[in-house]
């Protein structure tokens, strides 16, 4: 046999361990998918509607994971099982009135007998809380005022550009010791670098683009959160309501239920809890900000996902911690893996991807709390 034959052999022989190789990796993962397919089938049609409900749910808030209701359930399907944990529409306004912030001499905790507080030196109480499915911390912020909007403005003009900036960043960025992730975000191929919605900033607005369901989420210029519908806005209404309600610093969040899409954005208007059918919507990592009569702001972070084998909290969830500290408006804002609180050079809770374990996901805008 000629050298040549036999390196011809060979290379065959090569080649054919190569290809069994390759053979036996594919048939690998087609069974681990066929059966992780089964095993999610059955629990999907399985004899727990609670379970197939809370999946449902929980899926089509998440910004990737939505596909996985449409493997198991038609449009039908879906609408019929969102409207077992869904929650009612609110109408109406923050009424302004309903707040009452004290002048200082009358701000320390001491004088109230209503609300316990035992606020640092910076005029900032962090707890933690649990519940069934989740973990999280609740920070209070005795002074209003200092809680504003933090953004990367001016925003990114390539939409591959990583242009966002973690939560630690915004907070140092802007002079700030205490923050929580903000509004909504094109969370696909840009990194954080372009938000979605309204963004106002001291006064400025950066960003006007209202979306389908849009609500804005932010502080006017008498240091009140005011909670607004304003995805059936133009541009220019937008703009004249920023400026008729001298909102000094906002973002928006989306509040709709289409079968495509789960998300919710208004949890408790003028003391009043919005009505949810089960558990209102799907368990997720959350965000909340919320205002006391006081004028407090009540900021509430939670894990989910995985994290330490928490699943996350249901609007349920949020609406009854929400309630526990008094707030008389309360408004989720984007959550999932964006859900962060960062307090005097720490992450008090941070997403829950593994490598952003210590650090949050790159954002376009944040709320904190200046010194």
């Amino acid at each position: 046999m000629t050298a040549t034959n036999k390196e011809t052999k060979k290379g065959n022989k090569i080649k054919t361990i190569v290809w069994r190789v390759f053979a036996i990796l594919m048939s690998t993962l087609v069974m681990v998918f066929a059966g992780i397919y089964g095993t999610m089938w059955i629990f999907c049609h399985g004899p727990s509607t609670t379970a197939r409900d809370l999946f449902v749910s929980t899926v089509l808030e998440t910004g990737a994971m939505k596909f996985l209701a449409g493997w198991y359930f038609d449009k039908d399907e879906i609408l019929q099982i969102t409207s077992n944990n869904s929650m009612a529409v609110v109408e109406g306004d923050v009424d302004v009135d309903l707040i009452e912030i004290p002048s200082d001499d009358t701000a320390n905790p001491e004088n109230s007998t209503e609300f316990q507080d035992f606020f640092d030196e910076n005029g900032i109480e962090v707890f933690a809380v649990s519940g069934r499915s989740y973990m999280g911390k609740v920070m209070i912020v005795k002074d209003p005022s200092k809680v504003k909007v933090a953004t990367i403005y001016p925003w990114s003009s390539d939409a591959k550009e990583k242009g966002g900036k973690t939560l630690d960043e915004l907070v140092s960025s802007s002079g700030a010791i205490a923050g929580i992730n903000g509004g909504e975000y094109y969370s696909s191929g840009n990194w954080g670098g372009r938000p979605k919605g309204l963004v106002v900033c001291e006064g400025e607005i950066q960003y006007n683009r209202p979306e389908t369901g849009d609500v804005m989420v932010g502080m006017n210029e008498d240091n009140i959160l005011v909670i607004k519908d304003i995805g059936g806005m133009s541009a220019d209404q937008v703009e004249a309501m920023v400026r008729e309600n001298k909102i000094r610093d906002a973002v928006s969040f989306k509040d709709i239920d289409d079968g495509d899409t789960n998300h919710f954005t208004k949890l408790i208007i003028n003391g009043e809890s919005r009505a949810i059918s089960g558990n209102g919507s799907g368990a997720n990592p959350r965000t909340v900000i919320g205002q006391r009569k006081d004028g407090a702001i009540i900021m509430f972070v939670t894990d989910g996902r995985g994290h330490e084998g928490h699943i996350g909290a249901t609007a349920a969830d949020l609406i009854s911690v929400m309630e526990e500290y008094g707030a008389v408006n309360a408004a989720n804002l984007d959550g999932g893996s964006s859900s962060a609180m960062y307090y005097n050079g720490n992450y008090e809770m941070t997403s829950v991807t593994l490598y952003h374990s210590t650090s949050s996901w790159k954002l376009p805008t944040s709320f904190v709390v200046t010194q």
